[in-house]
């Protein structure tokens, strides 16, 4: 079984392995969601480390950035790669136009509801070949909406993407998920992490509200379910890390 990781490099290199499992058993639309705080901040080192393992692939690998300043900024810092970095385009230069034969896979990073429509061509013009999707925040109800538009989406694309690795700090407790393993829900008591349930689908709302019952007398019922661990856990460990690196 994986254990939850201790580092932000750990879970980077986690994500890679589970990433890779999934392209080995022909998935083509997968998510890498590690939501912490304040992670956008991180994208161009994170992706560093993510594509370490996809350099058999880099002169077919591209890698998408959500605008022309963010790709912009990594071409300059990143130098010379042997990838290509482009952004998602716009009304006058549709992402599709940005895919050529020769690409093997896609990498888009940090990619927001705002771009979802983007998202969807570049998967669809994408055919067969992999799509990467790094820390998306694409489901935002305020953007995409809870009505007739926003459940046609997740029925035409957004249920269509395969999370691969997934890590959320929850209160005292963490939502996980290393692909093939199920979506787990880990409890922190004195500072150690515990499996306390799998479920084959992700738990949201009641359904995870009802598996950490137990740990609600503990806290304030008016305080949010997922807000960061209170106790010094290993996840808050991790988020601290992460805040001293974006200071």
């Amino acid at each position: 079984m994986i254990e939850l990781p201790k580092t932000l490099e750990e879970a980077i290199a986690q994500s890679r392995e589970a990433a890779k499992s999934a392209l080995n058993d022909g998935q083509t639309r997968l998510q890498v969601e590690l939501v912490f705080p304040e992670i956008a901040l991180q994208a161009q080192s994170i992706t560093q480390q993510f594509i370490t393992d996809f350099e058999e692939l880099a002169n077919g690998l591209k890698v998408f950035f959500p605008d022309t300043g963010s790709a912009a900024l990594a071409r300059r810092d990143w130098g010379t790669v042997p990838f290509k970095i482009t952004d998602l385009g716009s009304s006058r230069s549709p992402v599709a136009e940005k895919i050529e034969p020769e690409d093997q896979i896609f990498l888009l990073v940090n990619a927001s509801s705002i771009e979802v429509a983007q998202v969807e061509q570049l998967c669809n013009a994408a055919d067969s070949r992999p799509v990467i999707l790094l820390n998306p925040r694409l489901e935002d109800a305020a953007t995409i909406g809870i009505g007739y538009a926003g459940r046609q989406l997740r029925d035409r694309f957004l249920n269509t993407l395969q999370s691969c690795y997934y890590i959320r700090p929850l209160n005292t407790a963490a939502l996980f998920r290393y692909y093939p393993q199920s979506w787990q829900v880990w409890l922190e008591t004195e500072g150690e992490y515990k499996l306390i349930a799998e479920t084959a689908q992700k738990p949201v709302g009641d359904e995870l509200e009802r598996i950490l019952a137990p740990t609600v007398a503990d806290t304030d019922p008016s305080a949010p379910q997922l807000a960061a661990p209170k106790k010094k856990g290993i996840l808050a460990e991790l988020q601290s890390l992460i805040r001293a690196l974006t200071h």
